[in-house]
């Protein structure tokens, strides 16, 4: 029985029974597939309901305010996604007539989808045999069939989605291709695959050659930076000061306290510093060490200051501490918040 074949039959018998898979709407598959870009099946399971119950249709997405959708979004990181997930919907619904595109190349247009996503929409909504590559692919392709190319170099991703797109199949390749995921998230693992039970250990080049761990290759490594974030909850009474992120930078669009970004964690000098922006102020550290929060490419070391006054920076929008729940917050502030102001129903 050749790979293709054989994987469709370990599908038949121990595929994982999840929502969009039981649906040919793209606007429900493309929405599973944003929230489950680098987020676990587990984690995205309950994004997805809350984002089907506020927005059932694509519409009801497209109309809505970013504010909310970012709200929807909070926790699972990578913000962008989100925020492309809405322009998308936008585009969809105001310029194309809610005519949501039918192919892998309409598809791959829309704002924050790649070949990855587009490949997913096209086949399991529309049954177009364009296969889907991503890190469980190549796990499982680069084992079995023995292949070393540096999956960090575009020209070698290109030879792994050839081969994909050779061995999908044209009769069934929306099942294939959801195998094929199924197959590396659950027995071709990163660590500790389940390779004595694996239906392909009698041909698989990695398991017969002892060269597991080494496959696939990935060579590039991701510099990590520092950065030390210093947050001012500025108080009068039951009111608090807030501030919207609209740089080019991490949490954009989400909500945050008044921030002073340091180049390093010395205490001395950001009292120092708060102690002149708020002269007439009692300045109290709340964090005993920083939190640190660790994102793809940065490593973030945050510290709360709490600041009574008794006026507020024109510039900053004021709101009670009751309503804060209602703004869309990066998730490390948001515990932060529920811990400190004891917000615990929301």
């Amino acid at each position: 029985m050749d790979f293709t074949l054989r994987l469709l039959s370990w599908y038949k018998e121990n595929k994982r029974d999840l929502p969009w898979r039981n649906t040919s709407n793209p606007y429900y598959i493309w929405l599973s597939e944003i929230i489950l870009q680098q987020t676990r099946v587990e984690q995205g399971l309950p994004y997805y309901h809350s984002f089907v119950t506020a927005f059932p249709t694509l519409k009801d997405l497209a109309t809505a305010t970013e504010d909310k959708v970012l709200k929807l979004w909070q926790g699972l990181g990578y913000y962008s996604r989100a925020r492309n997930l809405h322009a998308a919907a936008k585009t969809i619904y105001f310029d194309c007539n809610n005519e949501f595109p039918q192919n892998y190349n309409d598809i791959i247009k829309l704002k924050g989808v790649g070949p990855y996503t587009a490949a997913a929409i096209a086949s399991f909504a529309f049954k177009e045999p364009v296969a889907v590559v991503d890190g469980n692919v190549f796990r499982v392709l680069s084992r079995y069939f023995g292949m070393y190319e540096d999956i960090a170099v575009a020209k070698n991703r290109n030879i792994f989605q050839n081969l994909a797109n050779e061995l999908i199949s044209k009769k069934h390749p929306d099942l294939f291709n959801h195998a094929i995921m199924d197959f590396g998230a659950t027995i071709c693992t990163p660590a500790n695959p389940k390779c004595n039970s694996c239906p392909f250990n009698d041909n698989c080049f990695a398991f017969l050659k002892n060269d597991i761990t080494s496959l696939p290759v990935k060579t590039k490594k991701i510099k990590v930076k520092d950065r030390f974030l210093n947050y001012m909850i500025l108080q009068s009474e039951n009111e608090v000061a807030l501030q919207q992120r609209t740089d080019k930078d991490i949490w954009q669009h989400l909500y945050e306290f008044p921030l002073m970004e340091t180049t390093s964690l010395i205490e001395e000098n950001v009292f120092e510093q708060l102690s002149q922006m708020y002269p007439a102020s009692t300045i109290i550290k709340l964090t005993k060490q920083p939190i640190k929060h660790k994102l793809s490419h940065q490593q973030l070391h945050i510290d709360f200051y709490l600041i009574h006054t008794t006026e507020f920076p024109e510039s900053l929008e004021i709101t009670r501490i009751d309503e804060l729940h209602q703004f869309a917050f990066p998730i490390v502030i948001w515990n932060f918040i529920k811990d400190f102001f004891k917000l615990d129903k929301f």
